[in-house]
C-alpha cells in the first residue's frame, strides 16, 4: 500500500508542468544519501495506519513524506517548491494502479527550514492518502 502511494506521487509530480519546472524529473528521487542534488524531491519515510472503520480492515490512511532540498541563502526556493507539489497533490485523486482505491488526497502540512551547513534550505511535505484495499 504504502509503495503504490509512493509511486503514484513521484508519478504525479513529474508529470506536472509546473513541479518539473522547478526540479528535473531526473531530481525527483527515492534515495537515502545526502547531499541529494539541488534542487531535489526525495521520496522519504511513509506510515500506514489502519483507519478502524471497517471490519475487512481494507482501509487505511497512508502519510508519505517528501523532503524537498535547494541550495541557496533563503527559504524563497523551497517554500515555492514546497507550494507546487501541493497544487498537484491537490489537482486530483492518486492513480495507485490495480488492488487499491485513493479515496482521498491531501497535504497535511508543510514546512520550511534552514539547513544546519548554512548553505541548503530543507522542506517537508506530508501528504496523507485514504487508501482502500481492494478485493
Amino acid at each position: 500500500m504504502e509503495r503504490a502511494v509512493q509511486v503514484a506521487i513521484r508519478a504525479r509530480l513529474v508529470a506536472t508542468p509546473a513541479v518539473v519546472a522547478l526540479v528535473p524529473a531526473a531530481s525527483i528521487l527515492d534515495r537515502n544519501q545526502r547531499p541529494a542534488p539541488s534542487p531535489s524531491i526525495v521520496l522519504g519515510e511513509s506510515q500506514a495506519v489502519d483507519e478502524g472503520d471497517s471490519i475487512a480492515r481494507n482501509r487505511a490512511r497512508v502519510y508519505h513524506t517528501l523532503h524537498v532540498w535547494k541550495r541557496e541563502p533563503s527559504l524563497e526556493g523551497v517554500k515555492v517548491i514546497c507550494a507546487a507539489i501541493r497544487m498537484a497533490i491537490h489537482a486530483g485523486r492518486l492513480d495507485l494502479g490495480a488492488g487499491f482505491h485513493c479515496a482521498d488526497v491531501r497535504v497535511s502540512s508543510m514546512r520550511q527550514m534552514r539547513d544546519p551547513d548554512g548553505e541548503t534550505s530543507h522542506g517537508v511535505v506530508t501528504v496523507e492518502a485514504l487508501v482502500e484495499e481492494l478485493a
